[in-house]
């Protein structure tokens, strides 16, 4: 999506949606390494996630969005962190936070569709330069116990 499409309909969802929800999980593998995806219309690494639908529990799109850009299926409960407000990117924008460990997933064949350009497992000690801000704040708060201020 160019960056004039992804502002189009980011201003179309400001308009027809008074709220706007997401989700995003750290989803960790065995070794220790953390789940990344790049997407194609957007700059940096993010962790996997995405928009709650209409009709749809957050849980559902959690299940949904870790299925469509990582291949990664529930095996377990995943451990809901927090809710989060994101109004840097819209006003009254939140999203719920879940860490998944190793036992909570299976599958993992990673394969990089639509709008997933690249899958990185990265180690949470050495993030990659180009992991977003709140990528890099969401790692810390889960292995080094770093603050949590309610802001995504």
């Amino acid at each position: 999506m160019t960056r004039i499409r992804q502002r189009i309909f980011q201003a179309w969802f400001r308009f027809t949606r008074p709220m706007t929800l997401g989700v995003r999980a750290l989803v960790e593998r065995s070794d220790g390494k953390v789940l990344l995806v790049r997407h194609t219309y957007t700059k940096g690494l993010y962790l996997p996630g995405g928009g709650v639908e209409k009709g749809e529990i957050a849980s559902l799109s959690l299940l949904r969005e870790l299925k469509e850009e990582g291949g990664i299926e529930l095996a377990g409960t995943p451990r809901l962190v927090g809710i989060y407000s994101n109004e840097g990117v819209f006003p009254n924008d939140h999203v719920v936070f879940y860490h998944l460990r190793p036992s909570d997933w299976v599958g993992g064949k990673a394969t990089s569709v639509g709008e997933i350009s690249e899958i990185v497992w990265a180690d949470p000690a050495t993030m990659p330069d180009d992991a977003t801000p709140a990528t890099k704040r969401r790692v810390a708060e889960i292995f080094s116990g770093g603050p949590n201020d309610g802001y995504w």
